[in-house]
């Protein structure tokens, strides 16, 4: 039996998804259902002198309204999930509880829920709130922020430090013969998924006890399952999360609460199931955002090109209540072999919405100011912008000294300048026209770091021949289903249309959020090990079996073979998983194991690598901006599923051109409030929008991750592609942006 691993295989849920069977959380059929509509902040700064909601009560089928005169008390978040940080500096989500004060943060905050028997009826009497401020001038600018803070730590991650020197490198910079400061700046912008923020709650007694169940957007399920218990007083074995599909999350649907609690409260107080689903421009408010950043990159070199020095500060907005901060020196610490370092991130707090992760957190608009600069560089230098990378290869971590556990860079470097046509360009900036198109041609390296935690499984052999494999992992769109159900089937040398995966549900056994491209180092493995759980006790049985032809073999002389265990010695000697079960009046065999990482993460430095180069064509007249091909080649470990992998890839590096090219999001100067509300104000790319892609892979599997060899692919896409199209605009034009998005008014005004 071949390997199902490996294999381009069609995604198991993609026609549950085209027909329609797929259930998102919104269009779960909860008996009672009524419906819940939120009244939000006017303004961005103050308190709430009153709030009149008579005629809100009074209205046609409501059955309540809560507002921070009424609601339930909430306790505070707690200040660590596991090992993640989540309130104060470098923490990840707000302190705010919804609903518990009078106070006004920023524009869009919740500050009243209506409560009634139909969606229309909800909403109505959310327009008859009255609410009166005192309203104070908000600070939505970072230069002039009152309050900013130094975080010393990402995400209370004690190994990850957010203000970092190695060397000397004031000294070196100063000495160097070559310099180069500059200025790199990027918007604030929105993740945007198809599917919108939506949680049903539903209260109910089980043994005399309070236990809550909720359908919620959610790719935290054991986080949000921890929070929603220790904001509402509950075990949180008392707490059910469900949320088998994810419309698209993009580092949304992870970090912010105000929707799930203000569900479960207002269902708590009407006695019956509440639904909340969030409006399109409900989103740009509370389901975070990738805070603006204004990052000072200087480099010192020799006059042949080795970099002596690095200096990358960082200053990114976060609201009044959190600490999330966008690390975005995270790729410099370590991408070129640099002897003097030295990285700051500093907070300014705004009276805005909470920033939180979103795709590539960091290392996307870093690595845009990184590798720009690097770029600059290469033009100071008059290098080939490959060249002075290729001078400046990390051979190890610079920053930890550790080898890498498996780095091919040089050839994603080789195979991307064949693929784009690199050396038939002519280098001179502004050399390259057809008629009014200006041609550009640009590169950047990419990266991403290869995360694995812990995670488990369980496994259940059925005496039909058939398996079930689950796990509270979550799938956003990044075909989970797939790879796990191939995964599976190897470990339990199955055919794979014999094997299921379930995840979605925090009842299974417990896997972390999805995020920073980690799940598939993290649950592949898990799952690995509950299948060897459940054939291990499958041995066993045959062994104990006097009717089997495996009686009285050990279990380690016997192996797994297309649905049967056979002796090692003779596997013509053997029989199926199921006769085995069906003797033993069994009708499923089940087991439970997991998998974490282990020293090898103190041995070595663990990242994906790629490289991506753009070609682009820029009219001289009006400024606009068209990415005609992109090219990527990356070092990602082995492929689970080469198709769904190109999605993956395909799918950030769209993503990237958005970031670079036209997304912004845009707050009104008096009140805070965002001037954008759908996808038809907040631009992303569309099919017209979209280049030529070639992606490629090297599928080398790092024999030091797991035994799949396997790294994420979810955010290394994204990464890279803003830097690749800015150097190539500025080999069309000659003239340097240093400002996201990179629209026509900058190109004409500059």
């Amino acid at each position: 039996m071949m390997p199902a691993t490996g294999k381009p295989l069609d995604r198991v849920d993609g026609r549950h998804k085209v027909t329609g069977a797929a259930r998102y959380t919104a269009e779960w059929d909860v008996p009672g259902l009524v419906y819940g509509a939120v009244v939000d902040s006017g303004i961005a700064h103050g308190t709430v002198q009153a709030i009149d909601v008579a005629a809100a009560r009074n209205a046609p089928g409501v059955l309540a309204v809560l507002t921070h005169e009424n609601a339930p008390r909430l306790q505070p978040l707690p200040d660590k999930v596991g090992e993640t940080q989540f309130r104060g500096e470098g923490g990840i989500t707000e302190t705010r509880q919804p609903l518990q004060s009078a106070a006004i943060e920023y524009a869009g905050q919740p500050l009243a829920v209506v409560v009634a028997d139909t969606y229309e009826r909800a909403w109505h009497a959310a327009t008859l709130v009255r609410v009166t401020y005192a309203g104070q001038a908000p600070q939505l600018a970072m230069a002039s922020a009152s309050r900013k803070t130094l975080p010393e730590t990402f995400l209370g991650n004690n190994k990850e430090k957010l203000q970092v020197t190695v060397g000397n490198p004031g000294a070196a910079l100063a000495a160097a013969p070559v310099r180069l400061e500059a200025v790199y700046e990027s918007a604030i912008t929105h993740h945007n998924p198809l599917e919108l923020l939506a949680t049903i709650a539903r209260w109910e007694k089980r043994d005399g006890a309070d236990f809550l169940t909720l359908y919620d957007t959610t790719r935290a399920l054991e986080v949000l399952q921890e929070v929603m218990a220790t904001s509402l007083a509950l075990p949180k074995e008392s707490v059910h999360i469900i949320c088998p599909f994810i419309g698209g999350a993009f580092g949304a649907k992870g970090w912010l609460y105000a929707p799930p609690l203000l569900t479960a409260i207002a269902a708590r107080v009407v006695g019956r199931p509440v639904k909340i689903e969030w409006r399109r421009q409900d989103m740009f408010a509370v389901a975070g955002q990738r805070a603006a950043t204004r990052q000072t990159l200087a480099l010192g070199a020799t006059q042949d090109g080795k970099i002596t020095a690095l200096r990358h500060d960082t200053l990114t907005h976060a609201s009044q209540s959190s600490g999330f901060t966008e690390p975005c020196a995270r790729v410099s610490r370590m991408l070129y072999a640099v002897p003097n370092m030295s990285f700051a991130h500093q907070l300014a707090h705004l009276h805005l919405p909470s920033p939180c992760p979103m795709r590539g957190p960091g290392e996307t608009v870093g690595g845009w100011a990184l590798e720009c600069a690097i770029d600059e560089l290469a033009a100071k230098l008059n290098l080939d912008p490959v060249e002075l990378r290729l001078r400046n290869y990390a051979e190890k971590n610079p920053e930890t000294g550790q080898p890498w556990s498996s780095k091919h860079l040089r050839e994603c470097y080789a195979r991307g300048r064949q693929l784009i046509g690199w050396d038939a360009r002519n280098p001179q900036p502004r050399s390259m026209r057809e008629g009014t198109q200006l041609i550009g041609y640009g590169m950047a390296t990419t990266m991403y770091p290869a995360g694995r935690r812990e995670a488990k499984a369980r496994a259940t052999l059925f005496a039909d021949g058939r398996a079930l494999v689950q796990s509270a992992t979550h799938e956003l769109g990044n075909g989970a289903y797939t790879i796990f159900r191939q995964i599976s089937a190897d470990a339990l040398a199955l055919p794979v249309e014999r094997v299921r995966f379930e995840l979605g549900d925090s009842a299974l056994p417990a896997a972390p959020a999805t995020g920073g491209s980690t799940t598939t180092a993290t649950v592949g493995p898990a799952a690995q090990a509950a299948a060897r759980a459940v054939l291990e006790a499958m041995k066993s049985l045959a062994g104990r079996d006097p009717a089997s032809p495996l009686h009285g073999a050990a279990p380690e002389a016997i192996e797994a073979r297309e649905g049967r265990l056979v002796l090692k010695s003779n596997p013509a000697t053997g029989e199926e998983y199921g006769a085995i079960l069906r003797r033993a009046k069994l009708p499923s065999l089940v087991a439970t194991d997991g998998a974490k990482p282990g020293e090898e993460r103190e041995k070595y430095s663990f990242y994906s690598f790629g490289a991506v180069f753009a070609q682009v064509r820029v009219d001289e007249a009006s400024g606009s901006i068209r990415v005609a091909r992109l090219c990527g080649v990356y070092d990602v470990g082995r492929l689970m599923n080469p198709k769904t992998a190109h999605s993956q890839i395909i799918g950030g590096m769209v993503m990237g051109v958005g970031a670079t090219l036209m997304e912004a999001t845009h707050y009104d100067a008096r009140n805070g409030r965002a001037v954008v509300r759908n996808l038809a104000d907040y631009h992303v790319p569309s099919m017209a929008d979209t280049p030529d892609m070639q992606v490629e892979w090297l599928n080398i599997p790092d024999p030091h991750i797991s035994e799949l060899g396997a790294r994420g692919i979810g955010e290394i896409g994204c990464v890279g592609t803003a830097a690749a199209i800015t150097n190539a605009v500025f080999h069309a034009t000659g003239r340097r942006r240093r400002s996201l998005p990179l629209t026509p008014d900058k190109l004409l005004n500059s």
